[in-house]
């Protein structure tokens, strides 16, 4: 086989496991490119499998907790690779011949501001969502953001709203690429939702428990969907830091019974626990530190099984959702409606039918995965190119 351009990806830990979307982005453009990662953590290999050769897993600084009060808690500030990292890394890149550097997420790419300035190649910086909120509001990291902006070749972002945001921090607008999520479509065949026996109805969220993803907007809603169908149930896929509180919350809404909190599945079982539910709920908003979301990929992947949707108008899920076409949305934090809205498609066949078949039309158009990877390709080699010049 012919040599293949070198990509280098840095991811901080490799991979969590909502991460996903990541990994297929990476994994989709093998065999056009020759893909190493560069990681601080190697983490559940099982489940995202990648050549051990090609992953290249950074020591942690001793120092690393220290770096992050002095800079994080007392300067108000974000911190960077000490110069030995940088030797480190530029030793590194130079051996395999990386010919572009992907840093994966907005947040951390302060951290590599020292490489920016001297490595020879493009870097590009993946932007998915929370990366493009928080923190901006303390002065040292918005001057920060702006300097990555200035060093960056190119910045990748999974939505338009997101472009939006980055050129309100400041961002050149000729710098921004939209970059979609792939969708695997063969992994996710479309199959219509019937009316189940006794009103045995099935509700699910699948995401990681943090406050962006209002979890808690869609156990309210759900509260009113049991108290017309009592044999309803949801299912509440993943697990993070508002585990508690939510289990608190179904509890004191007398839902304990009937809310399942499986914790983060295997993708088999993740993909069979979409199949067996007839609504898919994802009603994100943005948090207090401003956290926002890009387009949800475990949304993308219910909407192409042909789940019929019901989210908020929040993001860049309006981009995949059109409202009363492709699935339902709310304003955020509207758990009245987001109830009211679930309770229209349980009692409306053929609206449930509709919203199915065109959720999965979208996901074709705008989201299929080798579409996606094709367009990855090319772009890293078009900034191979020697016309591009990198920064």
């Amino acid at each position: 086989m012919p040599n293949l351009p070198v990509v280098a990806s840095y991811v901080a830990d490799f991979l969590k496991p909502d991460q996903m979307h990541v990994y297929r982005q990476i994994t989709g453009v093998l065999g056009e490119v020759d893909m190493h990662v560069f990681t601080h953590r190697r983490e559940n290999e099982r489940t995202f499998m990648f050549d051990p050769k090609r992953v290249h897993v950074l020591p942690r600084p001793r120092t690393r907790w220290l770096r992050r009060l002095i800079h994080k808690q007392l300067r108000q500030e974000p911190w960077q690779i000490y110069r030995w990292e940088l030797r480190r890394w530029l030793l590194d890149l130079t051996r395999i011949d990386a010919q572009v550097l992907h840093l994966y997420f907005g947040n951390v790419a302060p951290q590599f501001i020292p490489l920016m300035k001297v490595w020879r190649h493009p870097v590009i910086v993946s932007f998915h969502g929370a990366d493009a909120g928080m923190d901006m509001q303390k002065p040292r990291y918005r001057a920060a953001m702006g300097e990555v902006f200035r060093l960056a070749a190119r910045l990748q972002v999974r939505s338009e709203a997101l472009r939006e945001d980055l050129i309100r921090l400041g961002c050149p607008e000729d710098k921004i690429v939209l970059q979609r999520t792939g969708v695997p479509l063969e992994a996710w065949p479309y199959r219509e939702r019937g009316t189940p026996e006794e009103g045995r109805w099935r509700l699910m969220q699948s995401c990681r428990f943090i406050d962006k993803k209002g979890l808690d907007t869609t156990l309210q809603a759900f509260a009113i969907v049991a108290a017309k169908h009592p044999g309803a149930r949801l299912a509440l896929v993943g697990d993070g830091p508002e585990r508690a509180s939510l289990e608190q919350q179904a509890r004191d809404l007398g839902l304990a019974e009937k809310v399942e909190f499986p914790g983060f599945l295997p993708n088999a079982e993740v993909n069979e626990a979409v199949y067996a539910a007839h609504l898919y709920l994802h009603p994100s908003r943005t948090s207090a530190d401003g956290n926002r979301e890009g387009v949800p990929n475990a949304m993308l992947e219910a909407m192409a099984s042909g789940a019929p949707v019901l989210a908020t108008r929040h993001g860049g899920i309006p981009e995949a959702v059109t409202d009363g076409v492709s699935g339902l949305l709310v304003e955020e934090n509207d758990a009245a409606g987001l109830g009211a809205a679930a309770l229209r498609v349980i009692e409306d066949t053929g609206l449930r039918r509709r919203l199915g078949l065109a959720g999965r039309e979208a996901v074709q158009q705008g989201y299929a995965r080798d579409v996606q990877a094709a367009r990855l390709a090319a772009f890293y080699k078009q900034l191979m190119a020697p016309a591009c010049g990198g920064h």
